[in-house]
């Protein structure tokens, strides 16, 4: 069965990075879509980013210029690059992934699994 496994969240203050990862298993990045949601505290989910199995990126423009998608198809790994952090981007982070990236990041509806989330904590 599919399984997406976050890890690298964690606790920094503003201005800082975290890189987040998001390894797949009975899943390959190669032939799917991946992509990042957050959802804070009392708000919906919101899309982060998205990458193509063939590697053509979208960013939410929220995070464009300070976020960075990636993957690495030989490990199966997700990745979320994010620099320059603010308060705002404190959320819980979920990997996610599709057939393709239709709507992503900006709307779900095209992903099929989804991982349980790393918290991402920004202090000012």
């Amino acid at each position: 069965q599919v399984q997406l496994v976050e890890s690298g969240g964690g606790s920094v203050q503003a201005g800082g990075s975290l890189k987040l990862s998001c390894t797949a298993s009975a899943l390959f990045f190669s032939t799917f879509c991946g992509a990042w949601f957050r959802q804070a505290p009392g708000k919906e989910r919101e899309g982060v980013a998205a990458i193509e199995s063939y590697g053509s990126a979208v960013y939410a423009d929220l995070v464009k210029g300070r976020f960075t998608i990636s993957k690495d198809n030989v490990k199966n790994t997700l990745y979320l690059q994010m620099n320059s952090l603010k308060p705002e981007d404190t959320a819980m982070y979920y990997c996610a992934a599709g057939p393709d990236c239709t709507g992503a990041p900006n709307y779900s509806y095209g992903m099929d699994y989804w991982g349980k989330g790393t918290l991402v904590t920004i202090s000012s």
